[in-house]
């Protein structure tokens, strides 16, 4: 069952492997063009004093040993602005060294003590929810507890997010405690999400190597049988893959967060995916000892459903930070992917009155491009870049006070986002007629 699970999100680089350069631009279509869009780019140096034991293994693993960093994006000579015409799959007029400048020097700066200001907050809330519903233990409150508990165990899972990307605080320490208590409390596993997620971020844009909602190739497509497909794409099977992907990630990947072995990691985090590992069993053990002190109803009621909540609102946000643009967002492969253009094909999200409960979250491009700055700064840091991202950002949608006009883009992008051309080094996502309808 777990082979139809969509990826969700995860963090250790591994080495950037590039298919063989190819020309053309894919278009929305899944066609290529003539363009050649072959520029000549710095290459990461994978170390030339390695053995050949040790470059086969870094071989097996699928982040780049070191992202670009500021100032390394290539001058491009071809943009994607050309008169009243924007094609978003072409080089941007600007480098990652400019957004950065644009962005004030505070919103760099990281308060330990607001952080955990938050936490305590979002702690007191949880467990204020929780007394609540035992308390009038009725059918109408239950229903308003679960959607606001859900919420809230989403809002952790945020906090924890931003330990993992030390965004929290500059303390190490703190940041793997912290972490720690959050995600376990929701039954996730700190590290071995951790490392994935930040494969993730190191790779975003990019078709084979991404870890979050990454395309399937039109070969691995074909190759799952008709129920997978279904399932994969027919809601509301896909809101509830973030459990199964943590226990065996997606189609046409292999390994487990839980597993220290797992082709995730690398030898030296080892220890770290243990720790991590342990912390969720005392959680889970601590779950069925609970289910003899109150009984298994009134867990699955205070708990069980929230968390199955927690699951949604998680996948729902890291899909839609990705998928669902009304233009057609381009994914890259080979020479053609940089960390800059990567980053671009993220999508900001306006949640109304969860932006705040579940701390701006929704602000994402900033944060993919720059996971260092903390979260009360991102919508300002934003702010400021989007007059060198220009066409480049895409401005979301406002929404009321509750994002209930998201579920249109999530059914319609589930309708149209099946797959992505085997060739080609800039595609888009391509639709399957017997999934979208068109087919009779």
């Amino acid at each position: 069952m777990a082979s139809w699970v969509l990826s969700e999100c995860g963090l250790r680089p591994l080495p950037r492997i590039y298919t063989k350069p190819r020309t053309g631009l894919g278009s929305p279509s899944g066609s290529a063009t003539n363009i050649n869009l072959r520029i000549s780019r710095m290459r990461t140096d994978l170390g030339g004093s390695l053995s050949n034991k040790e470059r086969n293994w870094a071989l097996r693993v699928s982040a780049p040993l070191r992202i670009q960093t500021v100032g390394e994006e290539d001058n491009k000579t071809t943009t994607a602005d050309n008169g009243d015409f924007f094609n978003p799959g072409l080089p941007p007029p600007f480098k990652l060294s400019d957004i950065r400048a644009a962005i004030p020097k505070h919103c760099w700066v990281k308060n330990p003590w607001r952080s955990m200001s938050y936490v305590v907050r979002d702690v007191a809330i949880v467990f204020a929810l929780a007394a609540a519903a035992a308390y009038f233990n009725n059918w109408v409150v239950w229903p308003l507890y679960w959607f606001a508990q859900s919420t809230m165990f989403w809002a952790l899972f945020v906090l924890g997010h931003d330990c993992g990307h030390g965004s929290f605080s500059n303390n190490h320490n703190l940041n793997s405690v912290v972490g720690h208590i959050l995600h376990s409390s929701i039954l996730v596993p700190y590290h071995g999400w951790r490392i994935s997620h930040r494969t993730h971020h190191q790779n975003h844009g990019h078709v084979e190597n991404d870890e979050s909602w990454h395309p399937l190739s039109e070969k691995v497509y074909k190759s799952l049988d008709d129920a997978t497909r279904k399932l994969r794409f027919t809601l509301p099977f896909p809101l509830l893959a973030y459990p199964f992907y943590l226990w065996s990630r997606s189609p046409g990947k292999k390994g487990s967060h839980f597993d220290p072995n797992s082709d995730l990691f690398v030898p030296s985090e080892k220890k770290d995916v243990i720790t991590s590992t342990v912390c969720w069993t005392a959680m889970a053990a601590l779950l069925v000892g609970l289910s003899f002190v109150m009984g298994p109803v009134q867990l699955l009621k205070l708990y069980g459903i929230p968390y199955w909540g927690f699951v949604m609102w998680l996948d729902i946000v890291t899909y839609l930070h990705h998928h669902g643009h009304d233009d057609k967002l381009p994914w890259y492969r080979g020479e053609e992917w940089s960390y800059l253009r990567g980053g671009l094909t993220t999508l900001d999200r306006d949640y109304g009155w969860i932006n705040n409960i579940h701390h701006d979250i929704g602000t994402h491009v900033i944060h993919h491009l720059f996971p260092q700055i903390p979260h009360y700064h991102l919508v300002e840091a934003t702010e400021a870049a989007k007059p060198v991202l220009g066409k480049y950002y895409k401005e979301p949608k406002k929404s009321g006070p509750l994002p209930f006009y998201l579920l249109g883009y999530l059914i319609k992008s589930m309708k149209e986002d099946h797959y992505v051309s085997d060739t080609g080094n800039v595609v888009y996502y391509q639709t399957d007629p017997k999934l979208s309808g068109s087919q009779k």
